[in-house]
């Protein structure tokens, strides 16, 4: 016969399958949770492919570094004068010149012709000035005729005076023809003066003449000087001591070709006096002065020398520095060569440095990996750096001498709190 069950049992039966899922579901979570907990195992990396290094304490050299080019210190960029037409090309870059040296014939009729004009003028204006000196000369001696004439008229007249003076004492002579003969002597003495006057006159605006006519002949002459001159620099010199480095501004001359008054004919620069031309980045550039040391590379050989320009200005990220040689520059150095620069900052006495590790800045914090003492792993600690240089940078807090650290790139290891070496 069936037995009634009681009301409990039943409950209990149905009770336990949601007990058995929740304990189910409560399991599973412990065991994400754990299994979130546990960190990941630790990379492995081969110890010979990391580049390593040991922090060091004393004195560490600030340098800055930049690329560069030699350039010359004397460059002589020579226009046209004058306009002309190129008709002839003495040298060609690469060649050696002096002063004097032909580099480009120029031709300018007119300007030639104004230049044969301008001659004829001063012929004819010296021709002018001689005329002009031979009249006035004609002049000053008719005005000397008349003042030798009127002091003979004068001088007679006073002693044809002075005769009837002493007969009239006599009473030869009566008293009005006396007064007659003394009044004609005065007159003649008279005149004498004036013309004596009209000679001095005479003479000061000959001066004047001669002067006005000569400021005219040499007013010609400085034309014709520069005529001259013009057509001298149809002749495109050199003017120093040198090398041709390019003929034209933008584009290569040619015979043929018109050049305007200032176009840019050859440059010319002297492959004696080399200077460096370094671009240091704009960042590193602050603390560059005018008289530090510098080295400088041809990858034929280094020479030391010092700062004498900073460009004020900055272009494409960078500083130009001119960098000076103490010395002759190795052989092969010539112009447009590429060199490195290097720049000595300053010298910081007794602090903790290390070489410069991959993505190191200035005044930053940057994570790299310290190894442990026995070697076998290295673990992650943050480093704040002080000031940098080419390839080392001062540590101000995170290291102390004698660590061991890894400088290569671990950028792939970030995520990892340390690194096992196999």
């Amino acid at each position: 016969m069936d037995i009634p069950l009681p009301q409990a049992t039943v409950r209990d039966r149905r009770r336990r399958p949601l007990l058995l899922t929740a304990l189910g579901l409560a399991l599973l979570a412990a065991v994400t949770m754990g299994l979130f907990r546990l960190e990941p195992a630790l990379p492995s990396v081969e110890r010979q492919q990391l580049w390593t290094d040991t922090v060091k304490r004393g004195d560490m050299l600030r340098q800055v570094r930049g690329p560069g080019t030699l350039v010359p210190e004397e460059v002589l960029w020579i226009p046209a004068l004058v306009p002309g037409r190129i008709m002839r090309i003495s040298v060609l870059p690469g060649a050696v010149v002096t002063p004097d040296t032909i580099i480009v014939e120029l031709s300018n009729p007119e300007l030639e012709k104004a230049a044969l004009d301008a001659e004829w003028q001063v012929k004819a204006a010296e021709a002018e000035t001689a005329n002009l000196k031979v009249q006035l000369r004609s002049q000053h001696l008719n005005q000397e005729a008349v003042v030798a004439a009127a002091q003979s008229t004068a001088n007679l007249s006073r002693l044809d005076a002075d005769a009837n003076e002493e007969l009239a004492r006599s009473g030869l002579v009566p008293k009005l023809v006396l007064k007659q003969i003394v009044s004609k002597a005065e007159d003649a003495a008279e005149l004498l003066t004036l013309e004596k006057e009209r000679l001095q006159i005479a003479g000061e605006a000959a001066l004047a003449q001669e002067a006005v006519q000569q400021a005219k002949l040499e007013q010609l002459r400085a034309e014709l000087s520069l005529k001259r001159q013009q057509v001298a620099s149809l002749n495109v010199r050199a003017g120093i001591d040198g090398v041709l480095q390019r003929l034209g501004d933008t584009a290569a001359l040619q015979v043929g070709q018109q050049l305007a008054a200032g176009a840019g004919v050859a440059r010319v620069a002297d492959p004696a006096r080399l200077k460096a031309e370094i671009r240091i980045h704009e960042t590193q550039a602050k603390d560059v002065q005018l008289g530090q040391p510098a080295l400088i590379d041809t990858r034929n050989g280094t020479i030391p020398g010092r700062v004498v320009r900073i460009d004020s200005a900055v272009q494409n990220g960078t500083v130009t520095v001119d960098v000076a040689p103490d010395g002759p520059l190795p052989k092969g150095a010539r112009p447009d060569l590429s060199v490195d620069g290097t720049i000595e900052l300053e010298r910081l006495p007794g602090v903790v440095y290390i070489s410069r590790p991959v993505a190191a800045e200035e005044d930053a914090v940057l994570s790299i990996f310290k190894l442990t003492a026995n070697g076998q792993q290295a673990l992650r600690v943050p480093v704040k750096f002080g000031r940098s240089s080419v390839g080392t940078i001062e540590v101000r807090n995170g290291l102390r001498e004698g660590d061991q650290i890894i400088l290569s790139d671990m950028s792939q290891w970030q995520n990892y709190r340390a690194i096992r070496f196999n």
